[in-house]
């Protein structure tokens, strides 16, 4: 099985650190944040994993080198402008001729990629996107009325959202809808397949999830690294 690895974003939000290495080399307890990703893959069974690099993709490169001590087959694929978060998977056609995962490199999580993977498999959809119920706390008292009398107060309610996920399962008929050398998204992936009427299947995270996009997310993943990644 394969999977992609998205790793060629600036992390302009997790600065100054990226400003010295790009965002998935930053450690996280005793390894960098990619190389969570890449053994909790091969622990699910993927075996070749291709690196979307664009900023500092030397460091990348040679961090990695070709995978062998991870027990994998790793590949560096290099954007020569930036494409966003679809574009740089069209690189990567020729090489991918069945369903593969593909994840944003600032992810952590205990996903069961195998589990997802299955599920994308007996998927009628071409393209099936990974969710996490997000649960933010509202800090205001909701008021609750009818007409000018006041009937009750919800103390600082909880605000429940489902998010996009950054993991995605991708079958090769997508591959049409992603135009050549240009920068494309993911969010445009998306809402170009539900203005043609293609179908898009969810499913949905249970286990541990975090984005480390901001400096509050990088530090939240060094309080919790011993607990749910130190031996994984």
């Amino acid at each position: 099985m394969k999977a992609v690895i998205l790793s060629g974003g600036l992390g302009s939000r997790l600065k100054p650190f990226t400003e010295i290495i790009p965002k998935p080399l930053l450690p996280i307890g005793e390894k960098a944040i990619m190389e969570i990703q890449i053994e909790k893959l091969k622990k699910y069974g993927f075996s070749e994993i291709f690196l979307a690099t664009n900023y500092k993709s030397d460091y990348i490169e040679n961090f990695f080198g070709d995978g062998s001590k991870y027990g994998v087959k790793i590949h560096i694929s290099k954007e020569e402008k930036p494409l966003g978060t679809a574009g740089p998977v069209k690189l990567l056609k020729s090489q991918l001729p069945e369903p593969f995962i593909v994840m944003n490199g600032d992810i952590l999580t205990l996903l069961d990629f195998s589990a997802f993977y299955q599920f994308a498999l007996n998927s009628s959809s071409n393209l099936v996107i990974a969710t996490k119920d997000f649960l933010t706390p509202f800090q205001f008292g909701n008021i609750l009325y009818e007409g000018e009398y006041v009937t009750g107060i919800k103390e600082k309610p909880d605000i429940v959202m489902t998010i996009l996920a950054g993991i995605y399962v991708f079958k090769p008929a997508l591959f049409d809808l992603i135009p050549d050398d240009e920068y494309f998204g993911m969010d445009n992936l998306i809402l170009k397949m539900i203005e043609l009427g293609h179908k898009i299947s969810r499913f949905d995270i249970k286990e541990y999830w975090l984005d480390i996009g901001r400096v509050d997310d990088f530090n939240q993943a060094q309080e919790i690294y011993n607990t749910h990644f130190k031996d994984q």
